[in-house]
């Protein structure tokens, strides 16, 4: 089970992703991710690393720091 901060930021990747009208699939190829990880990244049970944060902000369109408010 991931720690808080890892479920606050894959709730507001899939906040983001839905407010931009872009599905999970779409997203995990933007950034040459399987699907499978995109879920579990949004579901809290991955640990990204910076360079991840980075890649997903890029493929939505928003400053990484977004990812975290």
């Amino acid at each position: 089970m991931g720690n808080s901060l890892q479920i606050k930021v894959g709730k507001r990747i899939q906040e983001i992703r839905i407010e931009k009208n872009i599905s999970q699939q779409d997203l995990a190829a933007k950034c040459n991710f399987e699907k499978s990880n995109m879920s579990r990244l949004e579901a809290g049970r991955a640990n990204a690393t910076l360079s991840t944060l980075e890649t997903v902000s890029k493929a939505l369109e928003v400053d990484v720091i977004e990812l975290f408010k």
